[in-house]
């Protein structure tokens, strides 16, 4: 039987969660992105492009390429800093040292520098996991500091140990103001956050979760665990190295070594692990949450206390924020290991059955 209600055909469960899940969220997903083209350019600020926006985006675009690893893969890794700064030194050097070399270009062979890294700190992952794995790729954060400290040849024997773009540019655009950073990131991480969706869903989206599900299960129905692993390490660590030339060249514009310190990495977990481990939309549900919540707490606290009569000051605010961030890692783990990602999904679900009748 055929009935129609509320506009919409309903023939079978199939067919509803097509028509609600698919084409209202993309219509939903194509408004979003025109007002990010088109909205916010015209009715933000300065400082909401600089403090905010572009921030977020990339770091989204890091989370993005930490949670292919982490949350479809299944490899934990704590040295996501380390990639981002091989990306940001490496795009650094490809930029100051070839002549008429695109910005653009510099910036992906810097995430390719990112990959050969990364996948070279993969190999562990063949024989260990877990714990061992973890720190197998600390290591590689405290190995890349150093070498950036040390080794004056990545800075272009800087006195300082600090390097600087400026001049940006893309196709002949220049890329100066903050809207226009704001857009040239906007692009790209649209650009990689529908090819990392495509890739999830593809047949080794599919390998990377059977790995991180039960890799003994995986190899014995012919998935190749050490194809799966390394794949999994070069896709993320170059997203992830795109990201720190991102974050080097459009956000900071200057930068040292210290930009990239294990505190980025531990950023970017806490990013995934409150926005959804395995969820591509998670990984921007979490960069939004951190980007904002310390601006918010800077703000909230400090009138709080003049409210009450009660001196807050700017140490106090700082270790309140790493207790929320503690508190609220304890709290999805526990509750809601699927981030906040998942409540929105349960919240979309509720949205759609609610007008209908039980």
């Amino acid at each position: 039987m055929f009935y129609r209600e509320n506009g919409q055909f309903k023939t079978s469960y199939r067919s509803d969660s097509q028509i609600f899940a698919i084409a209202q969220d993309r219509v939903a997903i194509g408004v979003l992105i025109a007002f990010a083209l088109i909205g916010v350019p015209l009715l933000a600020d300065e400082y909401l492009f600089r403090a905010i926006l572009i921030p977020f985006l990339i770091l989204s675009l890091a989370a993005i390429g930490l949670n292919i690893l982490v949350g479809y893969c299944g490899q934990i890794s704590l040295g996501t800093g380390a990639f981002m700064a091989v990306g940001a030194y490496a795009a650094y050097n490809f930029l100051v040292r070839i002549d008429g070399m695109p910005m653009l270009a510099a910036i992906l062979l810097g995430g390719v520098c990112a990959t050969v890294v990364g996948v070279l700190f993969g190999i562990p992952s063949l024989r260990i996991k877990g714990l061992y794995l973890a720190v197998a790729t600390l290591a590689a954060q405290f190995f890349v500091d150093w070498a950036f400290l040390r080794i004056s040849w990545f800075t272009n024997n800087s006195p300082s140990g600090s390097v600087s773009v400026a001049g940006l540019s893309a196709f002949g655009i220049p890329i100066d103001t903050p809207v226009e950073k704001y857009l040239f990131c906007l692009v790209l991480v649209m650009v990689f956050a529908l090819l990392a969706k495509n890739l999830v869903r593809s047949h080794i989206g599919r390998e990377w979760m059977a790995i991180r599900d039960m890799d003994v299960a995986a190899s014995v129905i012919g998935i190749r665990p050490v194809y799966a692993k390394l794949t999994a390490f070069a896709v993320s660590s170059f997203i992830v190295g795109v990201a720190g030339a991102l974050w080097g060249f459009v956000h900071l514009g200057s930068w040292e070594p210290a930009a990239f310190s294990i505190d980025r990495s531990f950023q970017l977990l806490f990013m995934i692990i409150i926005g959804g481990l395995g969820s591509i939309m998670g990984s921007f549900f979490g960069a939004a949450f951190i980007v904002i919540l310390p601006i918010v707490l800077n703000r909230a606290l400090p009138a709080l206390g003049d409210l009450i009569g009660v001196h807050i000051d700017t140490a106090l605010v700082a270790h309140t924020e790493f207790m929320v961030f503690g508190a609220l890692i304890v709290f999805f783990l526990i509750v809601e290991p699927h981030g906040l990602a998942r409540l929105w999904s349960i919240a979309k679900e509720k949205l759609r059955l609610w007008p209908f009748p039980h």
